[in-house]
């Protein structure tokens, strides 16, 4: 009983992890969503540009920094990736979207997925379609807990794991701040509610809006350079699996909702790793997805979302 409960324990670790990297990318929906409503599906591949920026700039800033992989170079390719994927981010809402606003729903989510693939075929043709090893950018190494019962010693966490969750929390917290104390952050959160009344009360929505996409993409650049340090291939592909999870995540938690985006994500992470762990891997993603098909059916505004009323 105890040996089976230190490996659930050791599953939800493993799950905890790869949820924070759901939920960075989830809250890239989720804000776009709750500005625009409309579902960015371009917002995935954004992660593999991230991860593609630490892969050209990580060897760079290790000569510059020097003394070899450490937190520090880790921290500026972070935040260098973050800071390309914003100016991405900025640049597709300006010129595929921002012309679109006034059009139908409809038409704005196929220019999303036409997005998607653009950026999916254009970095198979620029960057390779076969996978890359990823620079190190620091020594992961495994972190042993000691445990007093049972047969299992120990509980393992490696080096990696538990800088996800803690850039992700730190992520999080400051994405809070911006949100609820800034004024860009009460732009965001008036525009979300009524735009008409938000730019009678002289906000500059087009900014708000290139605000909100360029927060987004920056979260979502930081979950590429994460996923690259944990799992070092990466390729042209590599953000659809995660950006459908994520916007899954999004779902779960109720889209438009910035703490139902992260409990949404560290959720299917959750699910994910017990599926690895007590089923198979082979089923990972069929459950990730029938929890989508199921939560659509019982709660489709998700676990901390809202129904709203249509006026007519």
């Amino acid at each position: 009983m105890v040996d089976q409960l230190l490996e659930l324990t050791q599953q939800l670790l493993n799950g905890l992890s790869q949820g924070s990297i759901y939920a960075l990318i989830a809250l890239g929906y989720t804000m776009v969503f709750g500005v625009l409503r409309f579902i960015n599906f371009a917002h995935g591949d954004v992660l593999m540009i991230g991860a593609f920026t630490g892969f050209y700039l990580g060897p760079k800033v290790l000569q510059v920094v020097g003394g070899g992989p450490g937190f520090l170079a880790m921290s500026i390719v972070l935040v260098l990736a973050m800071g390309m994927c914003a100016l991405v981010g900025i640049a597709i809402e300006k010129l595929c979207y921002r012309p679109l606003r006034e059009q139908p729903k409809l038409t704005v989510l196929i220019t999303a997925i036409g997005v998607s693939l653009f950026l999916e075929s254009v970095g198979q043709l620029v960057l390779s379609p076969d996978p890359q090893a990823f620079p190190e950018l620091i020594v992961d190494k495994a972190i042993e807990i000691p445990t007093s019962w049972g047969a299992i010693s120990s509980l393992t966490v490696t080096l990696s794991q538990g800088l996800i969750f803690g850039v992700t929390l730190g992520l999080l917290v400051i994405l809070r701040f911006i949100v609820m104390k800034t004024k860009l952050g009460m732009a965001m959160r008036a525009l979300s509610f009524n735009p008409l009344a938000a730019s009678l009360m002289g906000i500059n929505n087009d900014r708000v809006i290139s605000f909100t996409f360029g927060l987004g993409s920056a979260l979502a650049g930081a979950a590429g350079i994460l996923t690259s340090i944990s799992q070092p291939s990466i390729d042209p592909l590599m953000g659809v699996n995660a950006g459908m999870k994520a916007f899954v995540a999004a779902v779960l938690g109720g889209i438009g909702n910035l703490p139902g985006a992260a409990i949404g994500g560290i959720l299917i992470g959750l699910i994910e790793a017990l599926v690895v762990g007590y089923i198979s891997p082979t089923y990972r993603d069929a459950i990730v997805f029938a929890v989508l098909i199921l939560i659509l059916i019982v709660k489709p505004n998700g676990l901390l979302g809202s129904s709203e009323r249509e006026k007519v």
